[in-house]
C-alpha cells in the first residue's frame, strides 16, 4: 500500500515538474520579449535625456557664441568709428578746433582777429626797429603762428579742466545708477550742477537725445568737442552697455577708477621728468645769458652780430638750430601716459 502511494506521489512530482517545465517552454519567450522591451524603453528615456542635455547645451553654447559674436561686432564697429574720430582729432579742421577750445567764434570772425592781429605785431615789430626783411615773418607770425597758438592753448586747458572734474562726474553717476535712477537722469544731473567743461559737454548729450539721437551715441560724439582718451572711453563703455548689457554702476566705477590712476601716473611722470624739464630751460636760456652778459661787458664785441648782415645770417642759423635742438628736447621729455 505504502509502495502504491510512493509510486503515485513520485508520478504527480514528475507530472508537476514536467507540467512546469513546458510552461515555462512557452512562458520563456514572452518573458524575454517583455525584458527586452524593458531595457530599450531605458535605453529610449537615457537617449531622450541625453538628447535634452545636449540640445541644452549646444543652445547654451549657440547663445554665448552669438552674444561673444555680438560683442565683437560692437567692438569692431566702436574701433572703426574710434579710428575716424581719431583722424579728426589728431588734425581737426579750424571750425572743432574752435569748439574744442571753448571759443564762440565763427570762422570767418577768427580770420578778421587773425588779421587784426598780424597788423598789429608788424607795427609793433617796426616801431621796435627790427629789419624790414623781418617784417613778413612778423606778419605771419601775427596772422597765423599767434592766433592758433592761442586757441591751441585754450584747447590744453579746457581739456585739463575737463579731466580733473570728470572723475568726480562719474562717481555721481554711479551713485545715482546705483540708487535706481535711469542714466538719463544721471546725466541730466551732471549737465546742470556740475562744473564747466564737462557741464557743457553733457548738456550736449542731454540736448542730442532730446532731438532722438541714442545715448550711447551722443556719448561717442563727446570726443569731437573735447580731444581726450577719456572722453572716448566714456563713450565705449556706454556704447558697449547699451548693446551687450551688463552692470552699468560697476563699468563707470572701473573707468572712474582708471582715469584717476591715469591722473596719478601722470602727475609721476610730470615729477619725475622735471628734472630733465629744468636742464633743458637752463640750457636753452643760456644762449641769451651769455650775449646779454657778453653785452655788458663789451658791447663793442658783440654788436656786429646785431648791425652786419653776416651777423644777422649767423643770428638765423643759431636760432634755426636752437629751436631744433628745444623741439627735440621737448619731444624727449614729454611723454606720453
Amino acid at each position: 500500500m505504502f509502495g502504491l502511494d510512493g509510486t503515485l506521489l513520485v508520478f504527480i512530482l514528475l507530472a508537476a515538474t514536467s507540467a512546469g517545465a513546458v510552461a515555462y517552454a512557452f512562458m520563456f519567450n514572452t518573458m524575454s520579449n517583455e525584458a527586452n522591451a524593458a531595457k530599450r524603453l531605458d535605453t529610449v528615456k537615457k537617449a531622450e535625456t541625453d538628447r535634452v542635455t545636449i540640445k541644452a547645451s549646444r543652445d547654451r553654447l549657440a547663445e554665448a557664441a552669438k552674444r561673444r559674436k555680438s560683442v565683437q561686432d560692437s567692438l569692431k564697429d566702436l574701433d572703426e568709428r574710434q579710428k575716424a574720430r581719431d583722424r579728426n582729432i589728431k588734425k581737426p579742421p579750424l571750425r572743432i578746433q574752435l569748439r574744442q577750445a571753448g571759443m564762440n567764434v565763427t570762422i570767418e570772425r577768427f580770420y578778421v582777429y587773425s588779421a587784426i592781429t598780424a597788423v598789429l605785431v608788424t607795427i609793433i615789430a617796426f616801431v621796435l626797429g627790427a629789419p624790414l626783411l623781418a617784417l613778413p615773418g612778423a606778419l605771419l607770425a601775427g596772422g597765423i603762428g599767434l592766433p592758433r597758438w592761442f586757441v591751441s592753448f585754450r584747447r590744453s586747458r579746457r581739456v585739463k579742466a575737463f579731466l580733473n572734474e570728470f572723475p568726480n562726474a562719474l562717481d555721481i553717476i554711479v551713485r545715482a545708477v546705483k540708487s535706481g535712477l535711469p542714466l538719463n537722469d544721471g546725466v541730466r544731473l551732471i549737465a546742470s550742477e556740475s562744473q564747466e567743461p564737462v557741464k557743457t559737454e553733457f548738456k550736449r548729450i542731454v540736448e542730442a537725445q532730446q532731438v532722438g539721437m541714442p545715448i550711447s551715441e551722443a556719448a561717442l560724439r563727446m570726443q569731437e568737442t573735447m580731444p581726450c582718451p577719456e572722453a572716448g572711453f566714456f563713450g565705449i563703455v556706454i556704447q558697449i552697455q547699451q548693446q551687450a548689457g551688463g552692470n552699468l554702476s560697476e563699468a563707470l566705477g572701473n573707468l572712474s577708477r582708471v582715469l584717476r590712476d591715469r591722473k596719478k601716473m601722470k602727475a609721476k611722470v610730470q615729477a619725475l621728468s622735471m628734472e630733465a624739464k629744468a636742464s633743458a630751460v637752463i640750457i636753452g636760456a643760456l644762449p641769451f645769458i651769455v650775449a646779454f652778459l657778453v653785452y655788458l661787458t663789451s658791447p663793442a664785441y658783440i654788436m656786429p652780430l646785431f648791425t652786419t648782415s653776416t651777423g644777422h645770417m649767423i643770428l638765423g642759423v643759431s636760432g634755426i638750430w636752437m629751436a631744433m635742438g628745444v623741439f627735440v628736447m621737448k619731444k624727449m621729455i614729454n611723454i606720453e601716459v
